[in-house]
């Protein structure tokens, strides 16, 4: 049908043939076989001219209309084939969601309309490639370097707890007093000794003594600020939830090791796809 259109647009089969890189043959032998194929004649042929006939007139009508929204369909592919799309699965820890990191999500999804993101936003651990995502966003004090991770930012830490908690406990003024305190901790490192760093340099490792264990940070912060106990806070947690009135920092002399923020995804991931793609922009 597309080659009877441009037939009758050229006026004749070797002008037809031209534009599509065909023969004139080959143009002629299209033409009779949809001819036969609808058992009427569309064309009068003589040596100089081609004339429609009714049925060729009405076909004529008929295949512009299919061309125009063929060549549409093929303009909109066109400006699209360059415009990244597909599908992302990640999984991060909640508390990151009082991070920067969501910003950044969001402003990745504005540049991509074509990508639809899935978001597992969870305490729980989950396996990056037996539970099916692309890009697992992890929290540890150390950062696996290999091929398939990469380290995203680091996260700095306070120690915090309510004043009325204070008050009823001795006075902390050393690491060492905090050993005398109940701490709210995380359940992957409730055992793990903690490092406080001095502003001299000075450095004192202390094992939190658990009396309440959670595996959600944003939980540990609202059971310290009802005064259970102590427990250690990201600072962009603190910033946004911090009370003056209510909450203390404790030992602010002293500096807690820094938690790295890491992205992890299959080894056999493109280079130049999807996931590289978002880690890229969540790297900025």
């Amino acid at each position: 049908m597309a080659i009877f259109a441009k037939t009758i647009d050229h006026g004749s089969f070797r002008g037809a043939a031209r534009e599509l890189n065909l023969s004139p043959s080959v143009i002629s032998h299209h033409i009779s076989q949809l001819e036969e194929h609808l058992g009427v004649a569309l064309l009068y042929r003589s040596t100089r001219n081609l004339t429609l006939t009714q049925e060729g007139e009405k076909l004529l009508a008929a295949t512009r209309k299919m061309l125009e929204a063929v060549e549409g369909e093929l303009t909109d592919l066109a400006a699209s084939a360059g415009e990244p799309s597909g599908s992302l699965r990640v999984t991060l820890p909640s508390v990151l969601t009082h991070s920067n990191l969501l910003q950044k999500m969001a402003h990745f999804s504005v540049l991509y309309p074509r990508i639809q993101i899935s978001l597992d936003v969870s305490d729980q651990r989950k396996d990056l490639i037996n539970d099916g995502f692309d890009l697992a966003i992890r929290m540890g004090a150390k950062a696996k370097n290999s091929a398939n991770t990469r380290k995203l930012f680091t996260v700095t830490r306070k120690l915090v707890a309510s004043k009325s908690y204070l008050n009823h406990n001795p006075p902390v003024t050393e690491p060492e007093d905090l050993k005398n305190l109940s701490w709210i901790t995380l359940l992957p490192a409730q055992n793990t000794p903690h490092v406080f760093t001095h502003l001299d340099g000075r450095s004192v490792k202390i094992s939190p003594n658990t009396q309440i264990s959670t595996n959600d940070v944003q939980s540990s912060f609202q059971l310290a600020k009802h005064g259970a106990g102590i427990t250690i806070t990201p600072d962009f947690l603190v910033a946004q939830n911090f009370e003056s009135e209510e909450m203390s920092i404790i030992l602010p002399d002293w500096k807690l090791q820094a938690v790295k923020v890491f992205a992890a995804w299959p080894v056999n991931a493109p280079k130049d796809g999807l996931i590289h793609l978002l880690l890229n922009h969540l790297g900025n």
